[in-house]
């Protein structure tokens, strides 16, 4: 037997099965991402403070469907690429019909760039709840290709700091 050999009995199953694969494939095996950068939606209120702490946030309005799982992989490495400079959150809109429906849109999934919002007036000559703060929050629909790439572009165009300055 020669020293690259190695016995059937002496492996473990999945040992066994990766040394059956070329080597050449084996760079299409999912890679180790480390723990998840995306944050889950659970209440407006989380969103709002998630907002308010001033980095513009990727929120991405999802159903369970067969393209959701390349699109959260995709979520997932830009997550992480611009991850502490841009908040990226996931609506699993099943969940969270009122959030979700409020914006208006079918084509799910769908992605929208909340920019940082800037306290309104207290009053704007309507009557509102003195303790409950005003927000205007821009947002720009992503409506391209999701990569990690399209991301980093789009940032670029709408002047969105994404990463360490230069």
């Amino acid at each position: 037997m020669s020293k690259w050999h190695t016995s059937w009995e002496d492996t473990s199953l999945s040992d066994a099965f990766l040394m059956s694969i070329p080597f050449t494939v084996l760079h299409w095996l999912p890679k180790d991402l480390g723990p998840s950068k995306i944050i889950s939606f659970t209440s407006k209120r989380e969103f709002v403070q998630l907002l308010q702490e001033g980095q513009p946030g990727a929120v991405a309005f999802t159903i369970k469907c067969p393209f959701t799982k390349k699109f959260d992989k995709v979520l997932e490495e830009a997550a992480l690429e611009f991850h502490p400079h841009v908040n990226f959150m996931r609506v699993e809109c099943p969940k969270y019909p009122g959030f979700c429906i409020a914006r208006q849109r079918k084509d799910y999934p769908y992605i929208e760039i909340f920019q940082s919002p800037q306290q309104q007036e207290a009053n704007q000559g309507k009557a509102c709840d003195a303790n409950t703060p005003k927000y205007a929050v821009k947002v720009l629909p992503f409506n391209y290709d999701v990569s990690t790439y399209r991301f980093r572009e789009f940032f670029k165009r709408h002047g969105i700091q994404s990463s360490e300055p230069k």
